[in-house]
């Protein structure tokens, strides 16, 4: 008996230690692991960014109440390889198609229109993410270094997909 309690005595001590190995590590390391941040940028902003290095830009156009949309945001771009790809390669712009301020691109001064009652949308949301005549969510719409659309795509795409569009 008093060889088999040793045992354990040594097995839960063991196993003291490598909690606390883990404890003190998750401390120590914890603050050091970060996710990466992905870059955004206004639209505003764009002419000024392509004078400085020539880029394409990344809109990703949604809104609140889409679920495709949120799940995008908390998937496809936490994704740490897409937000090195967004944030070395593109000039990544989260637009939200329902947003009531006035956004002036390209020279000309884009305003959000009502459609109903406590709904509408913004007109560059529309000019950008209209497909086949009709807009839907989410919406990646791709523009070369001289503001011209070169991809759209209406649905949710996942990381590994988005990737492959964007290494194009």
């Amino acid at each position: 008996m008093g060889i088999q309690s040793s045992k354990i005595y040594m097995r839960s001590n063991n196993m003291r230690v490598k909690i606390l190995f883990l404890i003190v590590g998750f401390f120590w390391l914890g603050p050091t692991i970060t996710n990466a941040q992905l870059n955004t940028y206004q639209f505003e902003q764009i002419n000024s960014l392509q004078k400085l290095e020539k880029r394409n830009v990344v809109v990703f156009i949604h809104t609140d109440w889409c679920k495709y949309c949120q799940a995008m945001e908390t998937t496809t771009f936490k994704n740490d390889s897409i937000i090195k790809l967004l944030n070395t390669k593109f000039y990544f712009i989260d637009l939200n198609a329902e947003v009531k301020r006035n956004i002036n691109f390209q020279n000309h001064l884009f305003k959000y229109k009502p459609t109903g009652t406590n709904t509408g949308i913004h007109e560059l949301a529309e000019q950008l993410g209209t497909i086949e005549g009709k807009v839907a969510y989410p919406t990646i719409c791709i523009l070369n270094s001289d503001n011209e659309i070169v991809f759209q795509f209406n649905q949710f795409i996942n990381s590994k997909n988005l990737q492959a569009v964007l290494a194009r």
